[in-house]
């Protein structure tokens, strides 16, 4: 299945102008922040009548999932979402630290949430989140009108976009983490659970930016 426009358009022929989809990355992650994305899609800037094929519009009908996409394609399609006139986005981060206090998922939706704030900067109040996941916690997320679709970044044009964004902007905070902490390889597993990884964890114990309430660190702490 390719991410398409399908979503936005049916609520925009209900009345919903601004059509927020948004995605986490990194809530498996045993080390780091979550990372989120909000993305706006100005329908008409991404479907005009004489794109060219090699234009950036043409080439955004490539987009996937970014966990179906290599690092490469992802950074790709990274720098094309945020110049393109028809993408406005948001990003939104929370830390390992507020991870360990308020668990995963309500970080995940947190920084949903600072990912939204974000993006209202540039755009105002959305009236209308289209949500990757089927359960929602967030008050704030709860008070505006919402959908949730389970795999949305797989079929939700501006979901897949708003994975592609916080997946490529995570991996460079990984890769920053690993200049600060090279003996636990983040620049090569991004902080998941690998072989690598958990022998490292093993090896030198957890680091300061380890999630110390993931099931690891009470292993090898």
């Amino acid at each position: 299945m390719t991410p398409n426009l399908r979503e936005e358009k049916k609520l925009r022929r209900k009345g919903y102008k601004k059509i927020v989809g948004l995605d986490e990355v990194g809530r498996g992650a045993l080390a780091g922040p979550v990372v989120a994305a909000a993305v706006m899609i100005r329908i008409s800037n991404l479907e005009p009548q004489n794109s060219k094929p090699n234009s950036k519009t043409q080439i955004l009908k490539e987009i996937k999932d970014s966990k179906k996409l290599s690092q490469k394609q992802r950074e790709k399609f990274y720098e094309i979402l945020i110049t393109h006139s028809g993408v406005l986005w948001g990003i939104g981060k929370v830390s390992e630290k507020v991870i360990d206090r308020i668990n995963i998922k309500n970080a995940a939706e947190l920084a949903m949430e600072k990912a939204l704030i974000n993006l209202e900067k540039k755009v105002g109040k959305v009236d209308f989140l289209i949500i990757d996941g089927n359960h929602l916690n967030n008050r704030r997320l709860k008070t505006i009108n919402h959908r949730l679709i389970v795999r949305a970044d797989e079929k939700v044009f501006s979901c897949a976009a708003a994975s592609i964004l916080a997946k490529v902007t995570r991996d460079k905070i990984m890769k920053n983490y690993h200049k600060k902490y090279p003996l636990y390889a983040f620049d090569r597993h991004k902080g998941y659970s690998t072989e690598l990884h958990l022998k490292n964890i093993s090896r030198y114990k957890p680091s300061p930016i380890h999630r110390q309430t993931f099931r690891p660190m009470f292993l090898y702490g």
